[in-house]
């Protein structure tokens, strides 16, 4: 970000929509970075968005789920090697990118590889409600099953740099190749899967080397999941940052000539403790619940259905409960302080909550009797704090 954005350091009581530090979309989000490779590449309609960014002939994305910004500054011991690169962050100014809202993973892995914001790519969130059918749709999962072509109709920026003669390849778990969330944001080109860390590396650098011009996603899961189950800077969660950090540093070593690595990640993350204090359950409140249809989104960043004609009364009740800790907005208060971009198609405009609440402080809006899992997670993430929203753009040239 060019400069630190005074919202994150000066909290008005009760928060105001406006207070709530907004992606920077159209410059350096998670959204503008494929664009911006293609771009180089001379894939046409793709623009630079993020003019830090030179040109090469062959561009790697390595994503690093759940790896954020503050995370790896704090733990320069386990990460040696991406530690070296952070002054490289975003073209070497050493500055990060902005994940985008909600910053969870179907909503940034859609971002990233349609190259578009999710007011347009329309996954505006971890559930959000199907307007035609009025169920909750989860966008991780996929369920309950709906057309990926009807839900998310743009081609991702693969599929155009593919047409383009571009070589364009997806180097990932086998378990991710056939699933819809894959096909709405990263289907195009090859999809390669591989099982073991070292074998995605190594397969990177080969398909990177494999064309003139080309473009290579790679993926790891496992420092999202630890942070999930055991926390942030829990001894697992550190066992897979050091592993993840030897991965990166081997891909490095292998670029062919004329390569470019970058090194991101689809949010960062916080550990929440578990108390009443800092864990409000929907379930067992019924202030909060009244006048609720639905309940979507997540613990830290909820997109919330009222039942018809009480999304102002659920908007005033929500304000009054939880607006000294949440941003809370009606969804065109969000809409228009740009949460999802600067522009929403009409087909995600129903997807979005009547009324939208986004965590400042470390507190989670859990529902213990709908979301079992969920609510008993240790880190989590979804907001628009430095913790969840800063993800570096770890840069390596061959």
């Amino acid at each position: 970000m060019a400069q630190p954005n005074t919202a994150w350091d000066h909290h008005p009581e009760p928060l105001t929509v406006t207070s709530a530090p907004a992606p920077e979309y159209g410059s350096g989000s998670l959204a503008d970075l494929l664009p911006t490779l293609a771009a180089g590449l001379g894939v046409p309609g793709m623009t630079a968005a993020i003019s830090e960014l030179a040109p090469a002939d062959r561009n790697c994305v390595f994503l690093i789920d759940g790896l954020g910004w503050e995370q790896l500054r704090a733990h320069p011991e386990d990460a040696p090697f991406m530690t070296s690169l952070l002054a490289t962050s975003r073209g070497g100014t050493g500055r990060p990118l902005t994940a985008g809202y909600p910053a969870t993973t179907a909503t940034s892995l859609a971002s990233v590889g349609t190259g578009l914001p999710p007011g347009v790519h329309g996954l505006p969130g971890y559930t959000v409600r199907n307007p035609d059918t009025g169920e909750l749709m989860n966008q991780l999962r996929w369920q309950p099953w709906t057309s990926p072509g009807a839900w998310q109709p743009y081609p991702t920026v693969f599929q155009l740099a593919h047409k383009a003669g571009v070589h364009a390849a997806q180097v990932s778990s086998p378990t991710f190749e056939n699933t819809p969330l894959t096909k709405v944001a990263l289907s195009g080109g090859t999809f390669l899967g591989r099982l073991t860390g070292e074998d995605r590396m190594d397969l990177a650098a080969e398909q990177l080397a494999a064309g003139d011009r080309s473009l290579v996603y790679t993926y790891f899961a496992e420092v999202d999941g630890a942070g999930h189950r055991f926390g942030v800077d829990s001894d697992t969660w550190r066992g897979q940052l050091m592993y993840v950090d030897r991965l990166v540093q081997r891909l490095a070593e292998q670029l062919p000539p004329r390569s470019a690595l970058y090194v991101t990640a689809d949010h960062g993350m916080i550990d929440v403790p578990f108390d009443e204090e800092h864990r409000i359950d929907f379930d067992e409140d019924w202030e909060l619940s009244a006048g609720v249809a639905l309940l979507g989104g997540e613990g830290r960043a909820r997109h919330v259905y009222a039942v018809p004609g009480a999304a102002n009364d659920v908007l005033t009740c929500w304000r009054e409960v939880l607006g000294e800790q949440f941003w809370v907005a009606s969804r065109d208060e969000a809409i228009a302080a740009g949460w999802f971009g600067p522009k929403i198609d009409e087909r995600v405009y129903s997807r979005i909550g009547d009324v939208v609440a986004a965590a400042r402080d470390d507190v989670l809006l859990i529902a213990s009797e709908r979301e079992p899992k969920e609510s008993a997670m240790v880190g989590n993430h979804g907001s628009m704090t430095p913790a969840e929203q800063l993800v570096p753009l770890l840069e390596v040239r061959s």
